[in-house]
């Protein structure tokens, strides 16, 4: 598929009336915004699949779904630091700083450094996209150790106070994702949570509040990454406890979860 039948896709796609949904429902405001929604910029992505050359040229065409449509088809590992730079410059809301951090820069082999330096801008969506980084990295990363997101607290912490809807949004979604990615760091965002609440600020405590009520919740989803190392330790800590009640149902479903777990 080449540039002009993309677009072609797109203006077909265009629907006017999707822009004051979109600004009006999800506070997404767009310059040459063609009205379309994400789902449906996603399908077209797997439609077209990889180009990085097609991806350049339709964020060069300045339409706002071209460029969001370019996020999703530019391979990450072809991305410059500059070009991160430059294209980081041009975001104006929620939707595409995201669409291009959580999958694109996020698995980067700039996206950590640019993590820490977009952290510290004064500017909502260049600082926002730092945490978004940091929250979608346990994703983009599976086996990275424990060592990699312990770097992030410190940052969490320093930024939590930040009144800027979209940024402590961020911050609390990173503090969150770092700690359901194992039970190690789950205990430690916890802690960091609690630091955290202690801060005289209405945004920091409810960065922390709203993560400690995630985070301490029963039946929080924990993805016990490394597997290498978490799926073991969660499949010895559920032997040890259906051993424990010893009774017939227990080691039923246990052995029923166990198999789950080994297949996702």
């Amino acid at each position: 598929m080449n540039l002009q039948e993309v677009i072609e896709r797109l203006q077909a796609l265009a629907d006017p009336e999707k822009i004051s949904i979109k600004e009006r429902k999800f506070g997404i405001k767009a310059q040459n915004s063609l009205g379309i929604y994400h789902k449906d910029l996603k399908d077209l992505a797997k439609e077209i699949g990889c180009n990085n050359h097609l991806a350049l040229a339709l964020f060069e065409t300045g339409i706002y779904e071209a460029r969001i449509l370019c996020s999703k088809i530019y391979d990450p590992d072809c991305i410059s630091e500059e070009q991160m730079n430059q294209w980081v410059m041009t975001f104006e809301n929620w939707e595409i700083c995201d669409s291009f951090c959580m999958g694109f820069f996020a698995k980067s082999r700039y996206g950590l450094a640019k993590a820490f330096e977009w952290s510290e801008n004064e500017n909502e969506f260049i600082k926002r996209p730092g945490f978004v980084i940091m929250a979608a990295y346990g994703f983009a990363d599976k086996t990275a150790a424990n060592e990699v997101f312990e770097q992030f607290f410190p940052i969490i912490e320093r930024e939590a106070d930040d009144d800027q809807i979209y940024v402590k949004k961020a911050v609390n979604w990173a503090l969150r994702n770092i700690g359901k990615r194992n039970v190690d760091l789950r205990n430690m965002a916890i802690v960091v949570a609690k630091r955290i609440l202690a801060i005289d600020s209405k945004s920091a405590k409810w960065v922390a509040r709203n993560a400690i009520d995630e985070l301490e919740k029963p039946g929080v989803n924990i993805l016990n990454y490394p597997r290498s190392i978490y799926r073991s330790m969660a499949n010895a800590t559920l032997k040890r406890d259906c051993a424990k009640a010893r009774s017939p149902l227990a080691l039923r479903w246990a052995s029923k979860l166990q198999r789950s777990i080994f297949q996702s």
